[in-house]
């Protein structure tokens, strides 16, 4: 298997997991018209490469260097996580199409970064990842590796937009609330997870 083809499957098992990234898609592929939610799949896509060029080339190791950093992730992605999941549980989504339900543009763009890089596990484990990538294979075998990885992230998000949008019609208020809440609860329950793993370290 060549080093794209490795960095695909390694980033297809990264990003594939329902994490933050993935519930924001999927909701906006239920809330939004067709193009409307492809365009929000771009900038998504765009925060998770930026996420993963980054881990790539060493913010990861400012993480695992500093330990006062590593509480600040935690407390601070805990809280935002936290506060996500609490939105979503009071948020009451409609299905009615001739309801505007589009984002400005800039409301867009903080979402996406906020499930992107305000997740700690996101960054923690990208980090990991990708670093060691770039320990174990500099130079142009590195690069290959990132742009799979790149690809999977492109393929991956697109898909599951095109896939909920294309069933859309089959959602109606009750089902959207329960994929709310079910997500919520979830989230919600990961960001108290990451305020305790905070106070565990630091007691």
């Amino acid at each position: 298997m060549s080093l794209y083809l490795q960095g695909l499957a390694i980033g297809l098992a990264y990003v594939a997991p329902i994490g933050m990234q993935n519930l924001f898609v999927i909701n906006s592929a239920l809330t939004q018209p067709r193009r409307r939610a492809f365009f929000i799949a771009a900038i998504v896509i765009f925060f998770d490469i930026s996420l993963l060029l980054a881990c790539f080339f060493g913010v990861g190791a400012l993480v695992e260097r500093f330990t006062q950093l590593r509480l600040i992730v935690l407390a601070v992605g805990g809280a935002v996580v936290s506060w996500i999941g609490v939105g979503l549980l009071r948020e009451k989504p409609s299905m009615d199409r001739s309801v505007d339900m589009s984002l400005p543009l800039p409301r867009v763009a903080v979402k996406a970064f906020v499930v992107t890089w305000l997740n700690p596990q996101a960054l923690i484990d990208g980090t990991l990842l990708y670093g060691s990538f770039h320990i174990g294979h500099p130079g142009a075998d590195g690069t290959l590796l990132v742009l799979g990885s790149a690809t999977a992230s492109l393929l991956w998000f697109s898909g599951v937009t095109l896939l909920i949008s294309c069933f859309s019609s089959r959602f109606n208020d009750r089902v959207l609330r329960l994929v709310n809440v079910v997500c919520g609860s979830v989230i919600l329950v990961y960001g108290l997870r990451l305020i305790l793993q905070f106070f565990r370290q630091i007691l």
